[in-house]
């Protein structure tokens, strides 16, 4: 079962950063993420999210494969290309996996101005590795919300809320 991780930070970049260092882990099996994403708040007050898998393009891709395919197989493969193409792209669209987009923008709403938030739905991790590599971000991060049992999250809040 994945657990849940929402974690603020005054700045952007640091948000990304942090997002980036976690895939890396992932690349290296400390961690195993089922979504990462950040969410930003501008100046206007807009929330947006910053998926870390682009679902639209993903679906037009391989729509657009399958309408080659298709469109081969009963000689029209440029039309065929198009409309699996678009077919894909709206399907990736409507599509939504992991953390709930609605719920993302509702937290990105009460962000300050400038601040962001990064919300992570994690399957399995190395939990000693994985918080000795966020040992960069010690004192730079809030906890906003957890999943995880009250002693996960304090070993989590050690780490990053730590002065």
């Amino acid at each position: 079962m994945s657990k849940l991780i929402a974690v603020t930070f005054k700045d952007h970049a640091t948000a990304f950063e942090l997002r980036a260092d976690l895939v890396a882990m992932q690349k290296e099996y400390l961690v195993t993420l089922d979504d990462a994403v950040v969410v930003t708040r501008n100046e206007q007050g807009q929330p947006k999210l910053h998926q870390a898998t682009n679902l639209t393009a993903v679906g037009a891709v391989s729509g657009g494969w399958w309408g080659l395919l298709i469109g081969l197989i009963f000689f029209n493969p440029i039309l065929g290309t198009a409309i699996g193409a678009g077919t894909g792209a709206l399907t990736g669209a409507l599509s939504d996996v992991g953390i709930d987009d609605r719920f993302m923008k509702d937290v990105g709403k009460s962000l300050e101005p400038n601040h962001a938030a990064v919300f992570v739905l994690v399957r399995d991790l190395t939990e000693d590795k994985v918080l000795e590599g966020l040992h960069k971000y010690r004192g730079k991060g809030k906890i906003f919300t957890t999943s995880l049992s009250r002693k996960d999250e304090q070993a989590l809040r050690d780490v990053l809320e730590a002065a």
